[in-house]
This record gives C-alpha cells, structure tokens and sequence, in this order.
C-alpha cells in the first residue's frame, strides 16, 4: 500500500486520540485532587510514552531521519491497521466518558472519587490500556519502521508494565473490599481472558 496513505490514516488516528482526549484533560483541570500518588518513575514514563506515540513518529513523518530503518508489511497488515482505527477510537472514547471526572493522565484519587464498573469498565478494569496496546499495534501497522513503529507498543509496554499494578494498589488502598470485588468480576485489559 502507499505509504503516503498509510502515513495520512496514522494522523488521522492520532488527531482522533488528541480530539478524544482533549475535553477531558480540560476537565481535569477543574477536578479537585484528594490524594496524588505521582512520583519521579511515574514522570518519566509518561515522558517515555510521549516520545513513543508521539516525537518519534513525527520524526518518522516529517524527516527522512529514520528511513534506514524501514521494512515493509503485506497488505492484509496495512489493511488491518486502517481497520483497527474506528473501533479503537471508540473503545478510547468510551473509556473516557464511561469514566467521567474520575479521568486522570496520571496516578491521582479525585475527590469524590468513584468506583466506575458501568459501560467499558463492565467488563475491563483499564480499557483504556485496551485502547492504548491496540494504538501501539496500529502504529506498528501504519508506520512500516523498526523505530517508529515499535516505539508505541515498546514505551506504552513501559508504562503497563510498571503502572497498572501500582494504580491497581491505589484503588484498593482508597476503596478496599469494594474494589477488590470489582476485580473479581473483570479481567485487566482483555474481556474474559486477562
């Protein structure tokens, strides 16, 4: 496939992530924080992320700068990435507006925090880290690189590994049992299975 095409579907992903997301980050503002649990590795990873979902493919984009590690893909893959886009886009709609003022980039209780276990979250505690591997499989799809196509999937790969336990800690240390309950009857980022 093209890759100008391929290129112009990972933008309009990523514009509809930016889109998606920016209301809340607004909102977020607003929200009074009762308890912060955002340290120094906590700050590096989302550093790290950014530069994997969003510098390096740039770069990638707008230089020649990474063409040396370039490949190509089938393109059954090329297809399956400009697939994958809508129903991600809407699972990482969803995720936040299932979640409402309980949104945060970050490790933070709001006050007045709640336990969200309706819509998305019914069936998977962190949907939006559902939203976010698939994201990192898109990049990987769209952007035929070794750099900037593995860079999603590496640095969000980061993140999950060393946040979701953390955050899962959090949740339990704010609402105990009742949150405990609640991962009894979901599974982390995949319906069913895990």
């Amino acid at each position: 496939m093209n890759a100008l095409i391929l290129k112009i579907a990972f933008v309009v992903y990523a514009i509809g992530i930016s889109v998606i997301r920016k209301p809340h980050e607004r909102r977020n503002k607003q929200n009074i924080v009762a308890s912060n649990h955002k340290g120094t590795l906590e700050k590096v990873l989302l550093i790290i992320v950014a530069l994997g979902f969003m510098v390096l493919p740039a770069i990638y984009l707008l230089t020649p700068f990474l063409s040396f590690a370039n490949f190509n893909l089938p393109l059954y893959a090329h297809i399956l990435g400009i697939i994958l886009i809508i129903p991600t886009l809407w699972l990482f709609y969803r995720s936040h507006k299932d979640l409402g003022k309980n949104w945060s980039v970050t490790l933070e209780i709001r006050e007045e925090h709640k336990i969200v276990d309706s819509g998305v979250y019914k069936y998977i505690r962190h949907p939006m880290y559902s939203a976010l591997w698939i994201g990192g499989v898109i990049q990987f799809l769209l952007l035929n690189n070794y750099i900037a196509g593995l860079s999603g999937i590496i640095t969000f790969g980061l993140l999950y590994l060393f946040r979701v336990n953390n955050e899962e800690k959090m949740m339990i240390k704010e609402f105990g049992q009742e949150y405990e309950d609640y991962i009894k009857k979901t599974k982390r980022i995949i319906p069913f299975v895990h």
